[in-house]
């Protein structure tokens, strides 16, 4: 329920307010071409490829809403390492392919990618004439890896990782035992027999 004091067309008088305060600022036109704007740190422009993380796991393919990603590969392999060993065989990478006339820009296949192969890119200056040419081959997202700025740096006042915690903490455990002889723990081998 509005209240009683309320003046009819106050509404309308603060509409009018603010219409007359614009008109009376300077307007300020982007020029576009000739001054590049300011991107803010995260943007998403398109999506780059690091290229030598890539493990060819079609992860991205098939998590793709909209099937834009095209990846063909063939198996290779490789000799033992040791003799008697056996021969090893992996995924190499013949054709990473996006197709930016289909893709949404979700970025459920850079979330997705378990080797951090995937980057969102802040360029976006990609237009072309013709829609066939807006499926870029790995050679152009390899391009536009190197455009991908740095994670910001991890905040000072942040609570250090657990892993990081753990760790630490096993070293110091590992160098009290070696300062006080090696007596606090059982050797490695030691075990039930």
């Amino acid at each position: 329920m509005a209240p009683a004091s309320r003046i009819p067309g106050s509404g309308l008088a603060k509409g009018l307010a603010v219409t007359l305060r614009t008109l009376t600022r300077r307007t300020v036109t982007a020029q576009y071409p000739d001054a590049l704007p300011d991107l803010p740190p995260r943007s998403r422009g398109v999506i780059a490829l690091f290229e030598e993380n890539c493990t060819v796991c079609m992860l991205c393919a098939r998590e793709c809403p909209d099937w834009c990603i095209y990846i063909d590969s063939h198996k290779e392999t490789a000799p033992p390492a040791a003799p008697g060993g056996r021969e090893r065989s992996r995924n190499v990478l013949d054709r990473f392919a996006i197709d930016f006339s289909l893709c949404m820009y979700c970025g459920i296949c850079i979330e997705v990618c378990p080797f951090d192969a995937l980057f969102w890119s802040p360029e976006f200056e990609y237009a072309e004439t013709d829609i066939r040419d807006l499926t870029h081959e790995r050679d152009k997202l390899r391009a536009w890896m190197w455009t991908v700025p740095e994670p910001p740096a991890l905040d000072p006042a942040a609570e250090e990782p657990k892993e990081i915690g753990a760790a630490r903490k096993a070293a110091e455990k590992a160098a009290a035992a070696r300062d006080t002889g090696g007596t606090g723990g059982a050797a490695p081998g030691d075990g039930p027999a």
